[in-house]
């Protein structure tokens, strides 16, 4: 009998300074990948997080225009947790972000002015594996991210950024990262920046609470150190966070 080895994921480039996290709303860095940011921000590492929408539709109960700036300020606090202090909104409508040039836009606007060689980004594919159906806003979002790597660097794509902003082409992207994805190819060790990760979390209390009944800490914790340590045994026993890794 062949025994069956697991294909391992390799460690993530560690070759890199700057890195421009872009997702869709306020908690979906830190469901995904915040122990890595935690861990690469303890390097010396700047990150800056840019957030398509305020999540203003997130909590049934709380209205919109309530919601935003509550969501705002949970974000902020949950990024300083992990040493994020740049955290940038685009103001696109939350549940109904579109996919199309006006996000790509924005989003190479962001890459232009920040300048990373690593762009973080969520799940842009339309499941989370199997029947797990992902949201509009995911999808749109990360595609987009995917596509505005290059944008950012063609000036004849968007060139009233440089006529109309000064923002110049950056064509200096190496890698966009894809948290979420059902099929990674790299991992971070998540155990420094674990215990960040699940306070990080944390800071998002009223989603939380509007989510699920169980004790947040213990909602946090448990989430949280159930996905690094399934992908503790593609990564040599390691309990990580895992991404799809697209070089360019």
């Amino acid at each position: 009998m062949t025994e069956h080895v697991t294909e391992q994921l390799a460690e993530m480039p560690g070759d890199w300074q700057r890195a421009l996290a872009v997702v869709a709303h306020p908690d979906d860095l830190e469901y995904g990948c915040a122990a890595a940011i935690a861990g690469w921000t303890d390097q010396g590492k700047e990150v800056v997080y840019v957030l398509a929408t305020r999540g203003e539709a997130g909590i049934d109960s709380v209205a919109p225009a309530v919601a935003a700036p509550l969501r705002e300020r949970e974000q902020r606090a949950s990024a300083a947790v992990v040493g994020v202090s740049a955290v940038e909104f685009l103001d696109h409508r939350d549940g109904v972000v579109e996919y199309g040039t006006a996000l790509r836009k924005d989003v190479a606007a962001a890459v232009r002015r920040h300048r990373p060689e690593l762009v973080i980004t969520l799940n842009h594919r339309d499941t989370w594996g199997g029947t797990a159906w992902n949201t509009p806003d995911h999808r749109a979002v990360g595609r987009a991210a995917l596509d505005a790597a290059s944008d950012a660097g063609n000036r004849w794509i968007f060139p009233e950024l440089a006529a109309e902003e000064g923002l110049q082409p950056w064509d200096g992207v190496r890698w966009v990262a894809v948290a979420g994805s059902t099929t990674p190819t790299h991992a971070v060790d998540a155990r420094p920046g674990l215990d960040r990760s699940v306070r990080s979390l944390l800071e998002h209390r009223a989603y939380i609470e509007g989510l699920t009944e169980q004790d947040p800490q213990e909602y946090c914790r448990s989430f949280l150190t159930s996905m690094a340590e399934a992908t503790a045994p593609r990564f040599g026993g390691r309990p990580a966070v895992a991404f799809e890794l697209f070089p360019r």
